[in-house]
């Protein structure tokens, strides 16, 4: 990464490919989001990028990191809970860009409580989001993907869909683990029409989405890690880049944890690290 621009180097590893990124937008916090991250670094690497975010101030932020450095991007405004908005996505990426090679679904939101406390429109919100956008921008996709002759899907799921985490999010959990069973779906069944859908599970990363939480909480995420360092939103992205890319050609219905290591060990393995 290009350190002292704070952007990544550029190359050519999307090169002539189309893609569109949800929650592209910055949250304008401390911290970069991994969709904004990821289209930056998209664009970095060759790639056309679309927008996607239901704020059109945070997208032009984004928009902006992009073009500054010589990238090509463009915003969509959309709510990815609204199917009509997820078929313009589509539409207007194989309009503005010639075809549909790569999406990456990350717009999402939290959603906390047990089951016996969860509130019903904080369930509803929570898999409406994570999942049922995920599915609706997909299923305008994939009729534009296979006309393109293929491409890539890159859910960007948790580690908390896989594992109960630290927090107790039931909907957001529940709404991340099904990410992951759709990604598997699409995998087997739109295989033949050359396109892979691969599923990510990041970690206890330090993004926007979680630039709140207090100075103890952050060191203790990253003490709990084998490795012992903080993850960004770009060791996000790089993984999105990796499946978004043609290296990645024989590579589908895969989660990947991006996570310091730490789905590899029990809780006894690690514990040990909080006391360093």
């Amino acid at each position: 990464m290009n350190e002292s621009k704070g952007l990544p180097a550029k190359g050519n590893r999307l090169q002539g490919k189309a893609a569109i990124v949800t929650g592209a937008g910055s949250r304008g916090r401390s911290a970069l989001g991994i969709g904004s991250a990821t289209a930056i670094l998209f664009a970095q690497q060759g790639a056309r990028v679309i927008l996607a975010d239901l704020n059109e101030d945070r997208a032009q932020e984004t928009l902006t990191s992009i073009r500054d450095s010589g990238g090509e991007a463009s915003i969509v405004r959309a709510d990815v809970t609204r199917e009509e908005d997820c078929r313009r996505l589509a539409v207007a990426c194989f309009e503005r860009y010639g075809g549909l090679d790569v999406v990456v679904n990350n717009a999402g939101v939290p959603g906390d409580g047990m089951v016996s406390e969860i509130e019903e429109d904080i369930w509803k919100l929570a898999l409406d989001v994570n999942l049922k956008g995920a599915m609706l921008v997909c299923k305008h996709a994939l009729p534009r993907m296979a006309e393109s002759g293929g491409g890539s899907i890159v859910n960007i799921a948790s580690i908390d869909g896989l594992r109960a985490g630290a927090v107790r999010n039931v909907p957001y959990s529940v709404a991340k683990g099904g990410l992951v069973t759709l990604t598997k779906l699409m995998a087997v069944h739109h295989g033949r029409q050359n396109i892979r859908a691969n599923c990510i599970a990041p970690g206890h990363i330090h993004a926007s989405f979680v630039a709140h939480i207090a100075a103890e909480q952050r060191e203790r995420r990253r003490k709990i890690g084998p490795l012992g360092i903080e993850g960004t939103a770009w060791d996000v992205a790089y993984a999105a880049l990796f499946f978004a890319s043609d290296e990645s050609r024989w590579v589908s219905g895969v989660i990947m944890p991006v996570d310091a290591g730490l789905l590899a060990a029990t809780p006894l393995a690690v514990v040990g690290n909080l006391e360093e």
